[in-house]
């Protein structure tokens, strides 16, 4: 036989970019993201997020239904931490009518933010353990996550979809035994963690994929509009439990987590700090839960009890009025502002002195968060795309509202 002779190609030469699309249908975009990639080989040459195939326009349904109505509307934007969006909703209506919840409702609602912090946090960790491919600390993740899901199931009756706030107070307050249970959850969950860090953190093929890939400093950070863990990972020092307390946040005991080198393992480490974090906050949280009502006691806003209704003709006019009409809200506009598990979550409302919102809009972290994905990839390879994308912890539901 002959000797084949290959000939290799000349050193440096290069081939001409490539477009190519990563979504919207794949498991890596975490939803239905559309990345638009222009590619050198492997080497990512830019990045354009093409968003806007889950467009429900919940802003602009929100301008046709009653002030309560609107709640269900907002566990759907972020499905990964309903709850936090059902507070901190109602939280801007209510300070916009200068209203004051009960004490037992203030700490429920910090107790079912924190629950949806780790809840959220949960399956960041457990979809980005499948990114990089590691399996088990997804199945340990996701064990976890099911047992808040049956903690939303008991409370609410829903799994994601939990519509649990009302203006000035709750659906109703927790189920017998119910608080045992997020007690139980409070202690056995850091064995769970633990296994799940041991499994991560030192991991050699872990390590080669975070350290050192997308990174973003403070200062770049605050100019992209970074919130959040993200934020803090490149070393700000930012969270508005600290800096601008709500809910009596300031009175709890608990650190915020700050990292020094704004890549995807310190964007890692600090949400897995952050879990611990919202465990002692629901320790402190549990212990100081007071008895009481959970709704005011205004009949202007809150349903009275179907005892009433059905024994006082009053209360029956008041029940008949509410659900009809809905609750009046005095004009003028509010914006409110929490720490949502994936940054600044806000929400700003307009009133006319109506039963219905003139204008509804959000402040969504993700939304502001993936527009940073661009910077960040460039240079890298689409490997490292892919876990630049996870370590931001997006969600579709926000971004496309």
């Amino acid at each position: 036989m002959t000797e084949r002779v290959v000939e290799l190609p000349e050193p440096g030469l290069r081939s001409e970019p490539m477009l190519i699309n990563i979504g919207p249908q794949h498991p890596a975009t975490h939803g239905v993201l559309r990345l638009l990639c222009e590619l050198d080989g492997e080497t990512v040459l830019k990045v354009t997020p093409d968003i806007g195939f889950l467009h429900t326009a919940f802003e602009k349904l929100g301008e046709y239904r009653t002030w309560n109505q609107i709640v269900p509307l907002t566990d759907r934007m972020d499905y990964l931490a309903p709850l936090m969006y059902n507070c901190v909703y109602v939280m801007a209506v209510e300070k916009l009518m200068g209203l004051e919840v009960t004490e037992r409702c203030k700490v429920v609602r910090v107790l079912l933010m924190e629950m949806d912090r780790i809840f959220s946090h949960l399956l960041w960790l457990g979809t980005t353990a499948i990114d990089v491919g590691a399996f088990t600390p997804f199945l340990y993740a996701f064990q976890e996550r099911e047992r808040i899901y049956q903690l939303h199931e008991a409370y609410t009756g829903a799994r994601i979809t939990t519509s649990a706030t009302r203006i000035g107070g709750m659906m109703a307050d927790f189920p017998e035994g119910w608080t045992d249970s997020l007690r139980n959850f409070v202690e056995t969950f850091p064995k769970t963690l633990d296994e799940i860090e041991s499994l991560l953190t030192t991991n050699g093929i872990h390590l080669g994929r975070t350290l050192d890939i997308g990174v973003i400093s403070g200062e770049d950070a605050l100019n992209h509009g970074f919130t959040g863990p993200n934020l803090r990972a490149s070393g700000v020092d930012y969270d508005i439990r600290k800096d601008n307390p709500y809910y009596d946040y300031e009175t709890y005991d608990f650190d915020v987590p700050i990292g020094e080198n704004g890549d995807c393992y310190d964007r890692y480490l600090v949400r897995m700090e952050e879990m611990r974090q919202s465990l002692r906050i629901l320790e402190q949280a549990l212990e100081r839960l007071p008895d009481g009502p959970i709704n005011v006691s205004d009949p202007r806003v809150s349903l009275p009890s179907k005892t009433d209704c059905m024994n006082d003709m009053e209360s029956m006019i008041h029940h008949f009025k509410l659900i009809t009409e809905g609750i009046r809200v005095p004009a003028g506009d509010c914006y409110f502002a929490v720490e949502g598990s994936k940054g600044e979550l806000g929400m700003y409302v307009v009133s006319d002195g109506g039963e219905k919102p003139v204008r509804w809009r959000i402040r969504p972290p993700s939304f502001v968060n993936l527009s940073v994905i661009a910077k960040l990839a460039e240079g890298h390879l689409v490997s490292d795309l892919i876990m630049i994308n996870a370590s931001l912890d997006i969600v579709l539901g926000e971004i496309d509202r």
